[in-house]
């Protein structure tokens, strides 16, 4: 926080218990003050000199405690009202001035502590400080005109003792007075930092509310994706085996025969991916024991191609270069997306009667391309779940994905993954 930032804080206003408690103690330091007048009067120690009536001085005691009631809802004014009175009293000589001190100190530290505009607080606190030094210069310049000549009698000091008795006072008022500033200005330092704090916890809170909400998002788009490439790709395929089943049913039972068992293995194997899916999204619920299988990847492929058979395409499966073990996040994309465009083969490419996968393993990284011969029902869709999966999981392993026609006719889903580099892998 800057220092304009801090002169601009306001701290709030007092609570309703805290006006409460400020009545209590403005009237319980009245009647102690009264009390400690009454005890005065009865040891007859006028150090200020002859008091006024008693009247007087029961109205000049309260005076000056009596507006600490007000302290914290209006610290200015309090301030400048029990200065005014505490002078007046002083003036008067009123006796009582033990207590009265006192609520001026409580009145110059509220002021700190309170005081909305800090820069008003700051020069109030300044003029009463400074007022009250002018007063002991005029208090002691009187006294000093009505001292008896046998005043310092009995003075032995090295140090002549008018002048000790002034710097005393000096010295004692300083005190006074800086401990009120300091500890005043502590006390709304102390307030600012605790509603910084507060400020922060807040702060804090709206972020850890943003990060659930954008873990949940983030969750649920995965789910998407999972069930999306689990569910679409063998509902797609069995499909496809499901029509093709009812052309031949009647008149090659056998051919219907081997579609009913591929649309059985594959709804088997779609049960089998979403049991895996749901044991995975439960597995902090889960011992380590209990962790659900490795999930499908690259060694894989070959059964997407051949279920692609299966759905009556000419399949083919080509591998370039020499197998390399690939980290399991990235056997996973690439799995993912060889099912992903075979899926897309299957459901979107009219008259296909081809499909062509082929993996590459480079030096620095592994490509996949899938290509077919068939012509798009219509154009593809950008923002599809199929196509932003592709593009989500190529991109986070820094890939690059292209899709769209070929040149020859048909359509291309190509796709480059970097791999770490190896020791075994030149670079």
């Amino acid at each position: 926080m800057t220092s304009e930032t801090v002169d601009e804080w306001r701290r709030p206003g007092p609570t309703a218990a805290q006006r409460r408690l400020d009545r209590y103690f403005g009237l319980a330091a009245t009647l102690l003050a009264l009390f400690s007048l009454t005890l005065v009067r009865s040891t007859g120690a006028f150090l200020l000199g002859s008091p006024p009536s008693g009247l007087e001085q029961v109205l000049w005691t309260i005076a000056v405690p009596l507006p600490l009631i007000w302290r914290r809802r209006y610290p200015a004014a309090t301030a400048l009202v029990v200065s005014a009175a505490f002078i007046g009293a002083q003036a008067r000589a009123v006796p009582e001035w033990q207590l009265s001190q006192w609520a001026l100190f409580a009145a110059i530290f509220t002021l700190g502590a309170w005081g909305r505009d800090r820069r008003l607080a700051r020069r109030l606190r300044i003029g009463v400080i400074a007022a009250m030094f002018v007063w002991m210069a005029i208090s002691y310049t009187i006294n000093y005109r009505s001292l008896p000549p046998d005043a310092f009698e009995n003075a032995v000091g090295p140090v002549p003792p008018l002048l000790a008795a002034i710097v005393t006072g000096v010295m004692i008022n300083l005190l006074f007075f800086g401990f009120a500033y300091f500890f005043g200005e502590t006390a709304w330092i102390a307030a600012r930092r605790q509603h910084q704090l507060a400020e922060q916890a807040e702060q804090l809170r709206r972020s850890q509310a943003e990060a659930r909400e954008h873990a949940v998002i983030g969750e649920r788009v995965r789910i998407a994706r999972e069930l999306h490439d689990v569910v679409a790709h063998h509902v797609s395929v069995m499909g496809v085996q499901a029509a093709a089943c009812r052309r031949v049913l009647d008149k090659d039972p056998a051919k219907a025969r081997t579609a009913l068992a591929s649309i059985e293995e594959s709804a088997r194997t779609a049960v089998d991916e979403l049991r895996r899916m749901l044991g995975v999204l439960r597995a902090h619920d889960r011992e380590p024991a209990e962790a659900p299988q490795q999930a499908a990847g690259i060694d894989q492929v070959e059964t997407l191609v051949g279920r692609a058979r299966e759905a009556g395409l000419a399949a083919s499966l080509g591998v370039y270069g020499d197998p390399t073990p690939l980290p399991g996040s990235v056997s996973q994309a690439v799995y993912r997306v060889v099912q992903e465009a075979v899926t897309n083969t299957l459901k979107h490419a009219t008259g296909a009667r081809t499909l062509d996968v082929r993996i590459r393993y480079l030096a620095q990284e592994v490509e996949v391309e899938v290509t077919d011969d068939g012509r798009a029902t219509r154009p593809p869709n950008a923002d599809g779940l199929g196509l932003v999966g592709m593009r989500e999981r190529v991109a986070t392993h820094g890939g690059e994905l292209e899709v769209g026609p070929r040149t020859g006719g048909g359509w291309r889903v190509r796709v480059r993954i970097p791999l770490p580099v190896t020791a075994g892998r030149p670079a």
